[in-house]
């Protein structure tokens, strides 16, 4: 039989999974539990004050800028390339 948890490592586990930025599946195995078992707590646990409206909002605008480093970093990678290909192609003219 597996290893019971207190409701309050429950709760703490809910929080960490919505706020942290972090995958499902990292904090499952950093808390060495199971996905299923998880998600069913964030499941039981999803409608009660386990998060507040304003953590789950500040996590959903970290996730935003997250991809939006994400993709102009890309961007910034892609006008370096182009840089330094036009860089060598006036150097053969």
């Amino acid at each position: 039989m597996g290893l019971k948890r207190t409701d309050e490592f429950r709760q703490d586990a809910v929080r960490i999974a919505l706020t942290s930025g972090l995958t499902r599946k990292q904090v499952a195995d950093d808390l060495g539990v199971g996905m299923s078992t998880l998600n069913k707590w964030i499941t039981a646990h999803r409608d009660t004050d386990v998060v507040s409206k304003e953590d789950l909002s500040l996590a959903q605008e970290n996730d935003r800028l997250r991809r939006e480093v994400r993709i102009l970093k890309e961007e910034r990678d892609i006008l370096k390339k182009a840089t330094q290909f036009f860089a060598s192609q006036s150097r053969e003219v």
